[in-house]
């Protein structure tokens, strides 16, 4: 097996350059990086990674935990965390839950502090006190768009203005003077997505819109779910001109719906999502919703768990990330002037 002691000689640096091209590349004049990586490439080296964690006290892998890989919000997060985790010279570990508990609990337990330095946690349905029992035991652990996080929290969050964001799609909606408003709320293993609910009925209420001209459907957080509780919520109340639904799957379900029983979006219907993943983009027509910073907030994500590791954090505190933003597509109109029903 090639060392890294022949690497160094091969490239005529120290060992500890070498190392430092293989973890912090950016600190390195990029004529001796292109010098180490040639050698690499001509000996064939591969880093053991145990025995530099042995060597350094700590992994150089950074875990991420999340809860359903075949929701498509999920793989643009983890390629926004890995290229940071890469340039902070980390590898990440995508750890897919399945939304079942005992797996999140049996990564946590494997994985926290011995292959990974630090876990990232999006939304489990794992109680807090079993991640800080975690945390205690030696781990770096960071909550991610925990909608239902305080600042109170044992545990550090990053996380977005939810609250915010259901506001936005609320005057989206209002200054398309539309009066009969359903709301279909998502609920997946971080809970009921009722933040976003309670921030988009009080922006109504603001506006002068009474209480019982919004319509709640609860649903899984899926295009599936979402076709069927649309479907059943237009049928239930003929007379909705809009929906808002609390993630862009529900939508985007809505949206199919919606032209099964022969409501044209947004001529009948207008519909406004939230998150803006890629898929509201490329559908047709195309989804107005409000943007989540997605890159951002896995960025700081990590940045905050190395922080964890390297003991610079507060071990208490809740970073919100920059505001949620409306983007304005095909799928909301104005009001229609005559109502159905």
């Amino acid at each position: 097996m090639v060392t890294l002691a022949e690497v160094a000689r091969r490239a005529e640096v120290t060992a500890a350059t070498v190392s430092n091209v293989l973890r912090n590349p950016q600190k390195v004049k990029p004529a001796t990086v292109e010098r180490v990586m040639a050698a690499i490439r001509e000996l064939g080296y591969r880093p053991n990674l145990t025995a530099r964690a042995l060597a350094q006290g700590r992994a150089s892998t950074l875990a991420l935990m999340l809860s359903n890989v075949t929701n498509p919000f999920y793989p643009e997060f983890v390629l926004a965390a890995e290229r940071e985790a890469r340039k902070r010279g980390y590898f990440l570990l995508v750890c897919n839950t399945d939304d079942d508990p005992a797996i999140a609990r049996a990564y946590l337990h494997q994985i926290a502090g011995t292959l990974a330095a630090g876990v990232i946690v999006m939304n489990t349905d794992l109680a807090e006190q079993e991640l800080t029992e975690i945390a205690q035991g030696g781990a770096a652990v960071v909550l991610c768009l925990w909608e239902h996080a305080q600042a109170s929290r044992t545990l550090p969050c990053v996380t977005v203005d939810f609250a915010a964001a259901g506001a936005l799609a609320a005057a989206h909606l209002s200054e398309l003077r539309h009066r009969k408003i359903g709301a279909l709320v998502g609920e997946g293993s971080g809970g009921p997505q009722s933040v976003r609910l309670r921030g988009f009925a009080e922006a109504l209420a603001a506006r002068g819109h009474a209480e019982k001209s919004l319509t709640v459907a609860t649903s899984h957080d899926s295009i599936e779910s979402g076709y069927e509780a649309a479907k059943a919520l237009l049928l239930a109340k003929p007379a909705l001109t809009a929906l808002f639904a609390t993630n862009d799957l529900m939508a985007i379900g809505a949206m199919q719906a919606a032209a099964d029983m022969g409501r044209q979006v947004p001529h009948d219907l207008s519909i406004v999502g939230l998150t803006d993943i890629q898929l509201a983009r490329q559908f047709r027509p195309a989804l107005t919703t409000v943007r989540f910073p997605t890159a951002h907030i896995a960025a700081r994500s990590v940045a905050l768990t190395l922080e964890m590791v390297e003991g610079t954090a507060p071990a208490q505190a809740l970073y919100q990330v920059r505001a949620p933003e409306l983007v304005v597509r095909e799928s909301t109109g104005p009001a229609p002037s005559r109502r159905r029903g």
